[in-house]
């Protein structure tokens, strides 16, 4: 199969996919250089007929450096033509719900109206304990965040009295493109997290890191929740996913596992395997790390792992086909390839 997934029909219209592109680099890097990379492989997305494009957020990253999102995003939004520009995903519960709202809001504008708003609590210690907050407080600030941001957003007079905010008749004076202001899509990766997604959010991110097994049986929590709190069950749902294509299963492995694997080392390093449910490790070696995780293969090695996930309700798939160090010309001949053979499988299949 081949073909330009711009090329749409009615019955595809739903189906949606982004490229994750990677604001950490090694150390020492040349960051303008790394940059530049970035932008090439957006580009390329964007031609390609791509829909969307997302960015990260960590504090403190080393063994990596870590572009923060709010510049990033608004470089990239001046890439991305018609493409939806995603924050995936800030760190709500670490910030200032003023500042989250004028910037966000101040980012929507930016990219016309096309923000995708995704938000979630974030694992590590270090970063709560670098702004002074512990994390027993991490899932009430969220909620009360999230929730004066969107209060904010859609042009209410706002009143709160909590040890990080207090306002008093706060209005925005810029507010977002949209009067609903743009979605809101909540990472999560254990199941009291999913649940939250579906009670508080548009709609559930669904992480990378899980198994497929996992994610499937989450779905049906989400979906539960959102039926417990009276709100819409069917809505869509975005898959974040890692993957890399490659004429060969062989070559695709030997061009992706280095950098993928140091990526996960790290993130295990961090803590990531700690919140995840069913004690599901990342420090595994690589085969067992990336069997009904990661997607890594031909083109019909691609198709078959991802094609499920139509049948689950996913229909913005989020995809990641670069990591640090990975040199920029094999993450494109990647993307070429999703683009010829596997995108329109998924989008017409």
């Amino acid at each position: 199969m081949s073909g330009d997934i711009s090329t749409k029909n009615d019955a595809a219209e739903s189906v949606k996919f982004g490229i994750a592109l990677t604001n950490q680099h090694p150390v020492g890097r040349d960051q303008r250089e790394a940059l530049d990379e970035q932008l090439q492989l957006l580009r390329s997305a964007r031609d390609s007929g791509w829909d969307s494009v997302f960015a990260a957020q960590h504090y403190l990253s080393d063994p990596l450096t870590h572009i923060q999102p709010l510049p990033y995003l608004a470089r990239l939004a001046a890439e991305a033509g018609e493409m939806e520009v995603g924050i995936g995903i800030l760190l709500l519960a670490l910030h200032n719900p003023i500042e989250v709202a004028e910037n966000y809001a101040s980012l929507d504008v930016v990219c016309g109206g096309r923000l995708i708003f995704g938000v979630g609590l974030g694992y590590r210690q270090e970063e709560y304990d670098a702004f002074g907050i512990s994390v027993r407080e991490r899932v009430r600030r969220l909620e009360h965040n999230l929730d004066l941001v969107r209060r904010l957003w859609a042009g209410e007079t706002v009143d709160a009295d909590l040890p990080w905010c207090r306002l008093r008749g706060a209005r925005l004076t810029l507010r977002p493109v949209n009067e609903s202001g743009p979605p809101v899509w909540m990472a999560a990766n254990n199941d009291g997290a999913v649940e939250r997604a579906g009670r508080l959010a548009d709609t559930w991110m669904i992480n990378p890191h899980a198994t497929a097994a996992t994610i499937e049986r989450q779905i049906a929590l989400f979906r539960q929740a959102r039926r417990d709190a009276c709100r819409p069950e069917h809505v869509g749902l975005p898959l974040s996913r890692e993957i890399f294509c490659a004429p060969t299963r062989a070559e695709a492995t030997e061009r992706a596992r280095p950098f993928l694997q140091r990526k996960y080392e790290t993130y295990s390093a961090w803590g990531q395997d700690q919140v995840m449910p069913a004690n599901e490790s990342f420090d595994l070696p690589f085969e067992q790390l990336a069997d009904d995780r990661f997607v890594i293969g031909t083109p019909d090695d691609c198709i078959r792992l991802l094609l499920p996930w139509r049948q689950l309700g996913v229909d913005h798939f989020v995809l990641r086909t670069c990591w640090s160090g990975m040199p920029v010309a094999d993450a494109l001949h990647s993307i070429d390839l999703l683009t010829r053979e596997v995108l329109p499988a998924l989008r017409y299949g």
